[in-house]
Order: C-alpha cells, then sequence, then structure tokens
C-alpha cells in the first residue's frame, strides 16, 4: 500500500495507541468524582493540559477540548456571537476556508449576520489591503486558517494577526489544524485556534480549541461538570492523554520531519512537471506536505479509483467537502475543470522515495491510459 492522503487523517503512532490503552486500563475513574480513582484521573488530564500548553506556548487555562477541530470551529465561531452581542454583526473570512468554518458562517447570514469574503492575490494569499478596507465598527469576528487543506497554501496569519490587533474589537480566529504536528506556530496574535489530534498520529475523536484568557465564550455544549466551563461533559481523559502524547511525539523531530518532507515533495514537483497533462495547483507559498494537481481531461474520481486498483490511496479534495468540484481550486485558479480534476497528494516524513517512485510509474500510466479511453 501507498498512503498518499495524510492530510485527511493519520495512522496513529503506536506510542500514542499504548497510551490510550494503558490509561483506559489504569485511570478508568470519572475525574469528576471525588474519591482516589477521579482524583488520580484529574491529576493524569491536568498533566496532559501542562504538556500541551508548554509545547504550544499557551496557557492551560486557555486549553479546551473537544471531539475534533469541526468542534472546535463551531465552539469559536458559535460562541464569540453569542457573547459578544452588542459589538457588530460583520465576520470576515475567505473563500478557502474548511466547510466546518463555512457553513456555519452561511447560517449565520439567514440570521442576519454580513459575511465579508477577502481578496486573494494570484497566489492564494490573503490580501491585507482588502482586509484593512473590509474591516469596519462592525467587524466582530475574522476567522482565517493557517493552511488550506486542499492546496496547502500558507497564510501568514502572524501578519494578519498584528493588523487585528490594530483593531481591539475584532476577534481573530483561525484553523490550525493543517499546521499542528508539522510546524511551529505562533499563537501570540490569534485569539482563538482549532486542531485535531487524527492529523499528527494521533486519535480521531479529541481536539482543541485554544481560546485566550481575555475572550469570552458561550459555551456550545451545555450541562455538567467537566475541564472547562466551555464544553460540559465527562473528561474524555484516554483521549486527552493520547493527544498530549501524539503531540509531544511530533514536536520531538518536527524541524527535521520538515526538512525530509520537502525532499519528498522537491522530487515529487520534478517528476510531475514531466507528464505532459499534469497541472500543479500547489505554489510556493504550500507547505511541501501537500502537492494538489490536476489532470486535464480525466476526472478526479476516475483517477483516484484507478490508483485505488493499485493500492494507491489520495483525495479529490477535503474529505469533508460535500461541492462536487473543488471550491479551494476554483477559487485560486477560475478554472472548473481544473477544479472537478484535482488530485490532493499529500506526504508526511513517514513517506519514502521509494513509494514515490512507484507511485509516478503507476500515475504515468493510468494518465496514458484514460486518456487513449477518453479519446
Amino acid at each position: 500500500m501507498i498512503y498518499l492522503d495524510y492530510s485527511a487523517t493519520t495512522k496513529p503512532d503506536k506510542g500514542v495507541l499504548d497510551t490510550f490503552v494503558e490509561v483506559s486500563n489504569r485511570y478508568f475513574g470519572n475525574p469528576n468524582s471525588l474519591h482516589k480513582l477521579g482524583s488520580e484521573a484529574k491529576n493524569l488530564i491536568s498533566a496532559s493540559t501542562s504538556q500541551i500548553a508548554t509545547i504550544l506556548g499557551v496557557k492551560e487555562k486557555e486549553i479546551i477540548y473537544t471531539s475534533g477541530a469541526t468542534e472546535a470551529n463551531n465552539t469559536a465561531i458559535f460562541g464569540v456571537i453569542r457573547s459578544y452581542t452588542t459589538r457588530g454583526k460583520e465576520i470576515i473570512t475567505t473563500p478557502l476556508e474548511h466547510s466546518s468554518v463555512l457553513e456555519p458562517l452561511k447560517y449565520l447570514e439567514t440570521l442576519g449576520y454580513k459575511i465579508k469574503y477577502l481578496s486573494l492575490d494570484q497566489n492564494g494569499l490573503v490580501d491585507i489591503e482588502d482586509l484593512k478596507r473590509k474591516l469596519s465598527d462592525e467587524t466582530l469576528l475574522v476567522s482565517i486558517s493557517s493552511i488550506n487543506s486542499e492546496t496547502g497554501i500558507r497564510q501568514n496569519v502572524e501578519q494578519i494577526g498584528k493588523v487585528l490587533k490594530e483593531y481591539p474589537k475584532v476577534i481573530f480566529h483561525s484553523d490550525v489544524t493543517q499546521s499542528i504536528g508539522k510546524e511551529k506556530i505562533n499563537f501570540d496574535f490569534i485569539d482563538l485556534a482549532s486542531f485535531s489530534a487524527q492529523k499528527f498520529y494521533g486519535l480521531k475523536g479529541i481536539g482543541c480549541l485554544i481560546k485566550k484568557e481575555y475572550i469570552s465564550l458561550i459555551p456550545l455544549i451545555h450541562g455538567g461538570k467537566s475541564t472547562t466551563i466551555y464544553r460540559s461533559g465527562t473528561p474524555a481523559i484516554s483521549l486527552i492523554a493520547s493527544l498530549a502524547k501524539a503531540l509531544r511525539l511530533a514536536y520531538t523531530n518536527i524541524e527535521e520531519n520538515y526538512a525530509k518532507v520537502e525532499k519528498l515533495n522537491s522530487f515529487l514537483i520534478h517528476e510531475l512537471k514531466k507528464i505532459e497533462d499534469v497541472h500543479i495547483n500547489s505554489n510556493r507559498y504550500s507547505i511541501p506536505n501537500i502537492v494538489n494537481i490536476s489532470i486535464l481531461g480525466v476526472k478526479a474520481e476516475t483517477m483516484l479509483h484507478a490508483l485505488e486498483e493499485e493500492d494507491i490511496y489520495l483525495s479529490t479534495k477535503t474529505a469533508c467537502s460535500g461541492d462536487g468540484y473543488s471550491l479551494a481550486i476554483y477559487t485560486l485558479t477560475g478554472d472548473k475543470n481544473l477544479a472537478s480534476s484535482s488530485l490532493r497528494i499529500s506526504l508526511s516524513h513517514l513517506t519514502e522515495k521509494e513509494e514515490l517512485v512507484v507511485f509516478m510509474k503507476i500515475l504515468k500510466e493510468k494518465v496514458d491510459h484514460l486518456k487513449k479511453i477518453m479519446e
């Protein structure tokens, strides 16, 4: 098997799985219980939270555990608009956001909120001057992801955050799901940040919302005592401990892993350019982990299944997208043919060059075969 879909999900690290099993067996008490077993479980959560806070450079009380980035995004967006009811009803975002951001914003439009979409330059980067123009006294929230999950394009969230600090009534939220575990990120200029463990070899079902202590939120889920007042429910201690372990492992060799992926990316791009019908949608502002391509004249799903027959796995677009074509690629290129034939190849430090050699050989064969059939 050749797995090239790491941006959709990663296989849990064995050490992470071991932590989950050990904690499940040993710390099975309810952390909210007052007896010894409850206290031991609560102490382990505190230790895990302390580790996460130290690694990310945030405060322990700023960490809210969620079921993943989708819940974290929804908690951030709805929590802000419910808490700051007198500040304004304008929200600024981009067309490149994940569906768990765009869909809540579309719903808020039905409630009378005005959603402003930022202009992007030819590289898919936020136009900072357009951001400044769109900001007003009615702007409550700006939500811009650090990295687009389909193209890999990295936004300068630090620069955006610095601009927004000049507007103290504006809250800045960023979905940093595709950043965490791949590169270090500075949270100093971000008010709210969302991510999931499954993107860095952790388990599905656990994520975080980083909420700076000066930000007020109305909870999305009410009822019952938990690790914070912002997300009720019995704390998932095994998942929380496994998240801390996954994050610790991801940051242990983060620079070395990034450098390896850069080399793999260079090789892949070089080989892809040899195929006449391949158009590379990712650019120099994309992280090396994601290479988005379009194969002209071949539908994305057709190629996906053709590769699947050879035990090669990648994506046509972000796994949570409901559109028939890639909205991100259409936004970037303005070409629906490219958007409907786009494939996302996502790499990892676990990817081997030999796998890419085999992948490219088979990809070339499939392109030639499918083009002949369609002629």
